[in-house]
């Protein structure tokens, strides 16, 4: 079995997170959903378990953190094209999240924009030309 990544978020209103990671590519795996959590599988070894709050509380002894007001992380998703970097970040604002919350990053081998979940989640697509990458940073 491959190494995977189950990345568990609270979500306030889960009908709602689950469309919009639906239109930012992922799909719902119905076999790990019900009325408290949704199953987004992002890739064959990554899945946004989105977890209502209240069933969230039950994994975690510290209170939920307000991701509009605080950051505990940033999600960096890898994108096969800068033109992918586009469409999720378009895809997200259209689907009730940000788009670039902070200024985009074009650093020529790589592409970068961050944009927020409805929860306040933050996610950077990111797009790197490998080759590129290796001659900029061996210079």
């Amino acid at each position: 079995m491959p190494k995977m990544i189950f990345i568990n978020l609270p979500v306030k209103d889960i009908a709602a997170a689950t469309r919009f990671y639906e239109a930012i590519g992922c799909r719902k795996n119905e076999q790990f959903s019900d009325d408290n959590a949704s199953s987004m599988v992002w890739s064959d070894t990554i899945t946004f378990q989105l977890l209502t709050q209240d069933y969230f509380t039950t994994f975690a002894t510290k209170p939920i953190a307000n991701a509009h007001e605080t950051v505990g992380m940033l999600i960096a998703l890898s994108c096969d094209s800068r033109k992918d970097v586009d469409s999720i970040t378009e895809a997200a604002a259209a689907a009730g999240g940000k788009a670039d919350i902070r200024e985009p990053q074009d650093m020529g081998f790589m592409y970068l924009r961050t944009f927020e979940d409805p929860d306040g989640h933050v996610f950077e697509p990111a797009w790197m030309d490998m080759e590129a990458a290796s001659t900029t940073v061996s210079e």
